[in-house]
């Protein structure tokens, strides 16, 4: 009698055994309500009665999203964004949430799509176009602050948002790209202008220096020139007056002084001209007329001291 209930009771036993793979929680139901969760690996159920309604992934989970918004100025902005979430927690509570929160998965995930841009959209309409690119942080914790409480009611727990790609328009592109191409074309003419003004400066500057180290050489070189000058003629007034006093003392005549000045400087002339014509009145009426000269000017010089 035991043998014809053996295959019936094998069929029983087989249909009571459910394996719930690693990373996933079952949901069983009976009659339709909910009646326990199953861990992964091996579990029973009762037979026809206990059905495994469904099977809810504990593992983080993405999706990709794009979607439109539009700017404080009217400016379309295309957003591509990926989302990762995951269940909270085993706890009963929550996996009942995220298995009778929606009546499938499609659902859930139309929501998620639709409140992450509904955050998104509401953030970018109270800015301008040209704040977006520089707000992706700011767009991100936005977004995450608004979502959080949202997907833990439905028993997720938001792990993050990334804004891969932010693009405008194929007109709001080609006038970004003016502008720019416009701002570095006014960059580079400005840094043109100020490296031409430098070198033009440096160059003021460097013939100025010149200028002034000629101009300050000249000044050295012509007072050089005159202290010789007057070296030279107080050298020769102390000789002479040397040549004068031992003339006195000898009971001479100081014209022979004189008349050796003109020779010496007959001679000097001759040694010295190089070729150049120079006109001298070397007769000796010539010589007559100098020497008196000369002799006039040293009795009044002494006159003047006396």
């Amino acid at each position: 009698m035991f043998l014809y209930f053996l295959p019936l009771l094998l069929v029983l036993f087989l249909l009571s055994i459910v394996t719930i793979r690693q990373g996933m929680i079952g949901v069983t139901t009976i009659f339709g309500k909910y009646r326990r969760i199953l861990s992964p690996g091996f579990n029973f159920r009762i037979p026809f009665f206990e059905v495994v309604f469904k099977k809810i992934s504990i593992q983080n989970r993405s999706a990709e999203l794009g979607f439109q918004a539009v700017t404080l100025d009217q400016a379309n902005v295309n957003f591509t964004a990926l989302v990762v979430y995951a269940v909270i927690n085993h706890e009963e509570e929550t996996i009942k949430n995220v298995a009778f929160k929606f009546i499938d998965e499609r659902s859930f995930m139309q929501a998620l799509v639709r409140t992450i841009e509904g955050n998104v959209r509401s953030f970018v309409a109270t800015k301008k176009q040209s704040e977006i690119l520089t707000l992706r942080n700011e767009i991100v914790h936005y977004v995450k602050e608004n979502l959080d409480n949202i997907l833990e009611s439905w028993g997720y727990h938001l792990i993050d948002v990334q804004i891969n790609d932010i693009t405008f328009d194929d007109e709001v592109m080609r006038s970004m790209s003016k502008v720019v191409a416009s701002n570095n074309l006014k960059a580079a003419a400005e840094n043109e202008g100020q490296a031409l003004l430098i070198t033009k400066t440096k160059a003021a500057e460097a013939d100025g220096n010149a200028v002034r180290i000629a101009a300050e050489a000249e000044r050295q070189a012509a007072m050089l020139r005159g202290q010789a000058v007057a070296s030279f003629r107080e050298e020769v007034a102390r000789g002479m007056s040397l040549a004068a006093k031992e003339m006195q003392q000898s009971d001479l005549d100081n014209s022979v002084i004189l008349f050796t000045m003109w020779t010496e400087t007959l001679k000097h002339v001759a040694e010295n001209g190089k070729g150049n014509v120079i006109f001298l009145d070397g007769s000796v009426d010539g010589m007559e007329q100098t020497v008196k000269q000369m002799m006039a000017m040293q009795k009044l010089q002494a006159d003047t001291k006396r």
